[in-house]
């Protein structure tokens, strides 16, 4: 194994700009300079700030931008109204740069203040360095987005904003080419916007950075790709990264070979040449705004004067020689050499400024750990007077004395210790007379659990009139000739009526366009609605996601195709990691209506008759999931989801696309509430609970049963998330007193989140007088041929042995055992 090295490696490919020049092709004030130069000193401040408060106990953790701020000034200068940024944790610098971040916010953030007024960007949910616009206002609707600098919401996983970025810059695309958008101008002017990226030189390999770059080549988008590249992730340098020890050329492959042809631009740059980088910037995005070609900056030499994070140093990784080398080049001392050396300032006047961002950044500190400790001090006290009185009244204060005085004496409190000696109090108290003091407390701690409830638990889903609970049921009509079709028929006839309805749809995935998809549903679509809104794309089901992501958070309705449920795969990391939370951590400050459109259950063998829905239940929370059991229902599902701003998941029968069905008269209106099942046979004796394609081999199994006298009721849930709000099959229960959960996922998959569903929320353990069954697939992978899935997943007669083998316990002689 060869060994590690700090050396920068030599760049032999050259970047199309000359970014080397010694003085500023864009002309800069002295002003400018200046000001770059305050908020970089303001910048390093506050890292250095930020890693002392988390060593001092005040913050659990710290990731900061130290060492990446003179790229950022230069980046922020070429950031317009309109655009979007997707980035990572590093990007302190060019966020206060562009006007959408202070110091006070970002220490709040630090401090994790639940506040949205005080941390706009994620209301204390996500650690340092998240950051994000509020592109909603109060009622959850979009504000307008041409007006305003935008960051999409940051996440952790690393190269996790690629696929974003790619649909942030697509939107451009669809603006400037679609005619029909041109009315959309609060949120684009022509396509003019640029969707800025960043990520650290590790990141880079990451397959989704490849996947994302990859596709914005094919689909010439403009998206300007920054790398600051500090030679290392975290203690692994790039020797072990990348090969060749540079992503810029190993990617010249995309370089285009001149104007108009197809590819991207690529520049190299170093972090510490403030004049090149800003004419690099400059000249990137002009070309990336007018010609829509995407580029890629990568930004070298760059340094980490504190290591990753506060999680350890970075002396124990780095040589002394490497360690002198980024003293020397640090960006903000080579800043300060360039306007010295051009006359730009003096000594004393960067001194002064040097000495005035410490001021600022300690004034910003101070009163953001006021904002955020003052309140909780202001809680704490108010709690202790409710317990001091509770103590008094019960004569507990010798017994509990203790429990009130750690909280009283607690100097930093947090609200956690507020509950947690409320609810302990109350648990020592439970015998004694009930008392106005012990009622206060309750009280006061219901209104605290609600409270908190609210800073820490809410936005899962939309709270806005647009919010799934809120659009009303359209029931289908039928005219009396409605003609008979091809399942598939009824999802086409349904899409046609939304794509002329509503110019913001699109439709995007593989074998979408051409071919109208695997199945027909878009068949002569692409034909009648264009390329562009009926549209295919690679075999990249990760970015197909994000294509969707990025272009919903910029108003527009993209529907999303995964061709197989099985695919999904390759994408549950961008939708878990990225759609599903974006509520929940912006607290309601970003969404994207994003449907992902699929299809699953049963067919042929390994691959391509998956249901893997504990998976999705677990990993979407945040998404809705329907799972319908024929075309009709799904067309109902999207009518609706199109209708509302909230994600969805919608998985479709793979085996049902050739069945018939009836096409509504109002195939385009009708809408079909989520969290309501069907009840599709009615029964006295036993509930089957099941959804998607083990609809009819439950319905085929109960014509069985009824042959020998066992009277079944079949419920069809319609929609695992949510699931049955009105509480039907409690209902069902009540009456039948037995039930079965059957589906196609693995045994403890779906079927035992609709078992604690309908027993433990519900409660309807109540009304059971027999064991509840669960009935799955066996716990591998489907086999291929029709032999295959009988032996895989549950058939009829496996339902009917089930629910005879209850019913058999209820009534042995009646149902007297068969095997």
């Amino acid at each position: 194994m060869p060994a590690r090295t700090s050396a920068i490696p030599t760049l032999a490919f050259m970047s199309i700009a000359d970014t080397a020049a010694p003085a500023l092709a864009t002309p800069l004030t002295k002003d400018d300079l200046l000001n770059d130069y305050r908020l970089a000193w303001e910048s390093r401040h506050a890292s250095l700030a930020g890693r002392k408060e988390v060593f001092m106990g005040k913050a659990k953790f710290g990731i900061f931008g130290d060492g990446k701020e003179v790229p950022q000034l230069a980046m922020a200068r070429a950031f317009q109204n309109g655009d979007f940024r997707a980035g990572y944790y590093r990007d302190q610098t060019f966020m206060v740069a562009i006007g959408q971040l202070t110091w006070q916010q970002y220490f709040a953030q630090l401090y994790a203040n639940p506040d949205v007024e005080a941390e706009p960007a994620t209301g204390g949910r996500a650690m340092n360095g998240h950051f994000a616009t509020r592109l909603l206002d109060d009622d959850g609707n979009f504000l307008p987005q041409t007006n305003t600098k935008n960051s999409s919401a940051d996440i952790s996983p690393t190269a996790g904003q690629m696929p974003r970025l790619l649909g942030m810059a697509y939107a451009s695309k669809l603006y400037r080419q679609n005619p029909a958008l041109q009315p959309f101008t609060e949120f684009s002017v022509n396509g003019n916007e640029v969707a800025f990226g960043t990520i650290g030189n590790a990141s880079t390999s990451e397959g989704m950075f490849f996947e994302a770059l990859n596709a914005a080549g094919v689909l010439q988008v403009p998206m300007l790709m920054s790398v600051w590249d500090d030679h290392y992730g975290i203690s692994v340098p790039a020797e072990y990264q990348t090969t060749k020890q540079s992503i810029s050329e190993i990617l010249m492959g995309l370089q285009r070979e001149g104007e108009g042809q197809p590819g991207f631009e690529i520049f190299v740059v170093k972090g510490w040449d403030y004049a090149g980088l800003v004419d690099t910037y400059q000249k990137a995005a002009a070309v990336c705004r007018a010609q829509h070609v995407p580029v890629l900056i990568h930004v070298t030499e760059l340094t980490q004067p504190q290591g990753h994070s506060t999680s350890g140093s970075h002396e124990r990784y780095k040589s002394k020689d490497r360690l002198s080398w980024e003293e020397a080049h640090d960006c903000l001392h080579k800043l300060r050499e360039w306007l010295l050396s051009e006359g730009h300032a003096s000594e004393g006047e960067l001194d002064a400024i040097e000495k005035d961002a410490a001021a600022a950044i300690k004034t910003a500190r101070t009163a953001a750990w006021s904002a955020f400790f003052d309140p909780i001090k202001a809680e704490r006290d108010e709690a202790v007077a409710l317990l001091d009185k509770l103590l008094f009244d019960t004569g507990t204060e010798n017994k509990l004395h203790e429990l009130v005085d750690q909280l009283k004496s607690n100097p930093t409190p947090i609200r956690a210790d507020i509950v947690r000696t409320m609810r302990r109090v109350l648990r020592h108290v439970r015998t004694e007379k009930r008392s106005a003091g012990r009622r206060a407390v309750q009280r006061h701690l219901e209104q605290l659990l609600a409270e908190n409830a609210d800073r820490y638990n809410s936005f899962l889903y939309s709270q806005s009139e647009q919010a799934i609970g809120n659009i009303e049921e359209v029931k289908p009509r039928y005219a009396a000739d409605a003609p008979v079709v091809d399942a598939r028929e009824v999802l086409q006839a349904c899409f046609d009526a939304n794509f002329q309805r509503d110019p913001s749809i699109f439709a995007i995935g593989e074998d979408v366009g051409k071919i109208g998809d695997v199945n027909q549903a878009f068949a002569g679509l692409q034909d009648k609605f264009g390329e562009l809104r009926v549209t295919d794309t690679g075999i990249r089901e990760c970015t197909i996601v994000g294509q969707g992501i990025g272009a919903a958070l910029r108003g527009l309705r993209p529907i999303t195709e995964i061709q197989y449920l099985d695919y999904l795969l390759y994408a549950v990391q961008i939708l878990s990691d990225d759609l599903a939370c974006l509520q929940y951590r912006t607290k309601g400050g970003q969404k994207a209506p994003l449907i992902v459109r699929t299809r699953g259950h049963r067919l042929e063998g390994i691959w391509h008759s998956g249901s893997p829905m504990g998976m999705i239940l677990h990993s979407l929370r945040g998404m809705h999931v329907c799972v319908p059991r024929d075309m009709t229902q799904a067309a109902g599902f999207y009518n609706t989801l199109l209708r509302s701003d909230e994600p969805a998941l919608v998985i479709e029968c793979l085996n049902g696309y050739r069945l018939k069905e009836r096409i509504p008269a109002n195939v385009g209106e009708f809408t079909l509430p989520l969290g309501q099942p069907e009840i599709l046979l009615e029964g006295s004796d036993i509930t089957v609970v099941t959804y998607g394609s083990m609809c009819r081999i439950v319905l085929d199994a109960a014509r069985q049963l009824a042959e020998v006298g066992i009277s079944v009721e079949v419920i069809d849930v319609q929609t695992l998330l949510p699931f049955d709000t009105q509480h039907v099959i409690a209902d069902s229960l009540r009456k039948t007193s037995r039930v079965v959960f059957a589906d196609e996922d693995v045994p403890g998959g779906a079927t035992a989140f609709m078992l604690q569903q309908v027993l433990d929320e519900q409660e309807a353990y109540r009304f059971l007088d027999s064991q509840p069954r669960c009935l799955a697939a066996q716990p591998h992978r489907p086999a291929y041929s029709s032999d295959g899935d009988y032996f895989s997943k549950p058939n009829a007669e496996d339902v009917f042995d089930t629910v005879y083998e209850l019913m058999s316990e209820v009534n042995p002689e009646r149902f007297p055992d068969i095997y």
